[in-house]
């Protein structure tokens, strides 16, 4: 990949663009970069100028808790590979400084290294109702949450095993992807204007 204009909002880790799509309806240039689609985070050339929201969710494979069970057969290779992810996604933060960026991850060992998170939700916080408990690191505004009852309980575990099972756990909710663009897209609108 040769260097290029960055767009307004980095979208890493993001295959489905679930997280993404209300910033790419809402008129934002938006990049996704997963190494599904041929782009890895890790290896991301540098970009001008620097984008204005830098959305991120690296693969909890071997971070969340509902896989905890088998954290000692992985070894430490597999933390290490998480983390070069994580890593990897907050030094694009680093060098770019945007306006918004969040990190999420599902409850687990994530925190032992960057610390508490600064807020989390379940699914059923923003209409979509079924649990899954994230967290989120960042600079951002948390939405106010309008819960509704988890009557699909934490249909995560029921999805069947398949090619495409991680990719179906994998998915930012559309209730809270959409309530995490209103709440923020007025520190950058997509007039490239940024407001106080």
């Amino acid at each position: 990949m040769t260097q290029q204009t960055m767009p307004d909002v980095l979208s890493l880790c993001d295959h489905s663009g679930q997280w993404s799509d209300p910033w790419v309806r809402g008129g934002y240039d938006v990049l996704k970069v997963d190494i599904q689609d041929g782009l890895d985070v890790r290896t991301l050339p540098y970009f001008t100028p620097r984008p204005r929201v830098i959305l991120a969710a690296p693969p909890c494979d071997h971070l969340a808790n509902s896989g905890a069970r088998w954290w000692a057969d992985k070894g430490e290779a597999a933390l290490l590979e998480a983390m070069a992810v994580v890593d990897a996604c907050l030094r694009l933060v680093t060098i770019y400084r945007p306006r918004v960026w969040a990190l999420e991850n599902p409850s687990g060992r994530l925190s032992r290294y960057l610390g508490p998170s600064a807020g989390s939700f379940d699914p059923a916080d923003y209409g979509d109702p079924y649990t899954k408990r994230t967290h989120l690191w960042g600079e951002f505004t948390l939405p106010q949450k309008n819960p509704v009852p988890a009557t699909e309980g934490s249909k995560m575990h029921r999805i069947g095993p398949g090619p495409e099972r991680k990719n179906l756990r994998s998915q930012t909710p559309p209730g809270f992807a959409e309530e995490f663009y209103r709440a923020n897209c007025w520190l950058v609108p997509s007039d490239g204007v940024e407001h106080e």
